[in-house]
């Protein structure tokens, strides 16, 4: 990270005076005379309203701030990092025109459902890729997991290392890391299945990725704790920071990015670092193997420097979001995901994302797959006693 980097991190860290206020909240809320009794909301719609124009005038006054004296420090007249950047109008009109509405840009997006129950856990992942010519895909795989799959060798022994293992997972419903295809892993091949297909499937010059390009669930655990996943899943690095041409951007980023974001005016952006930084951090607090962590650390040596961090807002209404993209195109990244982002002023997310996301959704809907399942434990004549008991309550 550059000096100037450095100080705007410095200069953004939030107060320790916000988290004791907070603490000392929590503390005082074990008090049970603190508690309301009735259910009047006259006095809370009050006391919310003050509360929230209060903190609400602190993020405007402190954007101010930031726009006058901590952006100017990310100019430092070394491309591409020179300083905030506007797009005219006309800038964004040819864009529509000459990239997103010509089906010159595909997003994807992806979905992930699991029914967990004592025989079986079934995980099913969706992926959807959409352009605005009307082009789309739909991909989907399941993954089916037993910890009860008898050999015949020798029953009793086997029954006792089940209970083992069930022993060492979290109750039914419940995602955990030990046991199961566990919600890191989860998340990681679906990440990965939406990096694939992108990469593969995709027709368009320019590609729109959801998240970091090179995600934090595919450094870590299962996916560093295997070579021939260790390999796939640099390989896939290697060939997203290759083709250069595309743009991640993530729905949960920092909030000290998005508080430096928020003080830009719309249609501008600003790049204020690499993924270097980020990367070696992951790998090195991350329990990998010696030889994997060397693997990863050559794959960040290499691309680390050539994939870039940057915030963008739309409009006045919208917050600001992060992005992602390759050094050498980075100004045009910019252009189309504020271009796409200002179709819904609101939200200046890009809508290319948010469409692959309702397709994902409306074809790979989770009651059709819950459904199909709870269907399947009817026909093996057991319709209720292996399903968890959040699956059944009324509400």
């Amino acid at each position: 990270m550059n000096a100037s980097n450095q100080k705007l991190t410095d200069l953004i860290t939030a107060p320790t005076s916000g988290q004791q206020e907070f603490e000392n909240a929590i503390l005082a809320s074990l008090d049970m005379r603190a508690w309301e009794i009735d259910l009047d909301q006259s006095g809370f719609y009050e006391q919310i309203g003050q509360r929230v124009y209060d903190a609400v005038k602190q993020e405007v006054d402190i954007s101010s701030t930031i726009r006058d004296r901590i952006l100017p420090e990310l100019n430092c007249d070394k491309l591409p990092f020179t300083g905030v950047k506007e797009f005219a109008i006309e800038q964004i009109r040819k864009a529509h025109n000459g990239l997103l509405f010509n089906g010159g840009v595909t997003a994807v997006d992806g979905t992930r459902i699991t029914h967990d129950t004592l025989p079986m856990t079934i995980t099913q992942i969706g992926i959807c890729l959409v352009n605005y010519n009307g082009n789309y895909g739909s991909y989907m795989h399941r993954v089916f997991q037993r910890d009860l799959q008898f050999k015949g060798d020798d029953p009793v022994e086997e029954l006792m290392d089940m209970l083992q293992i069930r022993k060492k997972r979290s109750g039914q419903g419940i995602d955990d890391d030990m046991g199961r295809f566990s919600e890191m892993a989860q998340r990681g091949l679906m990440a990965y299945a939406e990096r694939k297909i992108l990469m593969e499937r995709a027709g368009s010059l320019w590609r729109i990725g959801h998240g970091n390009p090179f995600p934090y669930e595919m450094l870590v655990n299962f996916w560093a704790s295997k070579p021939e996943v260790v390999k796939e899943a640099l390989n896939l690095f290697t060939q997203i920071a290759k083709y250069e041409r595309f743009v991640f951007v993530p729905s949960s980023p920092g909030r000290h990015l998005i508080t430096i974001g928020n003080a830009l005016q719309p249609r501008e952006y600003v790049l204020i670092d690499t993924v270097r930084t980020g990367l070696t951090e992951v790998i090195d607090y991350g329990h990998a193997s010696i030889a994997t962590k060397a693997l990863q650390k050559q794959f960040v040596e290499e691309y680390g420097d050539q994939v870039v961090i940057g915030l963008f807002k739309c409009s006045d209404m919208s917050p600001a979001h992060v992005f992602y993209a390759h050094r050498d195109h980075a100004h045009t990244a910019a252009l189309i995901a504020i271009a796409d982002g200002i179709l819904q002023e609101h939200r200046g997310f890009p809508m290319l994302i948010d469409l692959a996301d309702q397709i994902c959704h409306s074809t790979f809907h989770p009651e059709t797959f819950f459904a199909s399942v709870r269907q399947a434990y009817a026909d093996a004549g057991q319709p209720f006693r292996f399903l968890g008991e959040r699956e059944t309550r009324n509400r």
